[in-house]
């Protein structure tokens, strides 16, 4: 497997002082997700026109960082 030159998860580390840092986290890692698989950079932001306004669109969007919240949370013991 090729790995992408910059690192897809920051600082090799999903631990979090607070799950508001922790939601950062997870907006950030899939923005990176999509950015890995989408690398045209016109191709990108065209898709946001389309999804922009489909709420459909807007839910899956929101499902992968609800996603990669809940792994931020299991990674930190839920910050207990």
């Amino acid at each position: 497997m090729q790995l992408p030159p910059e690192p897809l998860v920051p600082a090799a580390s999903l631990i979090t002082a607070t799950p508001e840092e922790g939601r950062a986290l997870a907006l950030m890692l899939a923005r990176h997700s999509i950015h890995a698989m989408q690398k045209e950079v016109d191709v990108l932001k065209a898709g946001r026109v389309r999804y922009a306004n489909d709420p459909l669109g807007l839910i899956a969007a929101s499902h992968v960082v609800a996603v990669e919240f809940a792994t931020i949370a299991a990674a930190n013991n839920y910050w207990r």
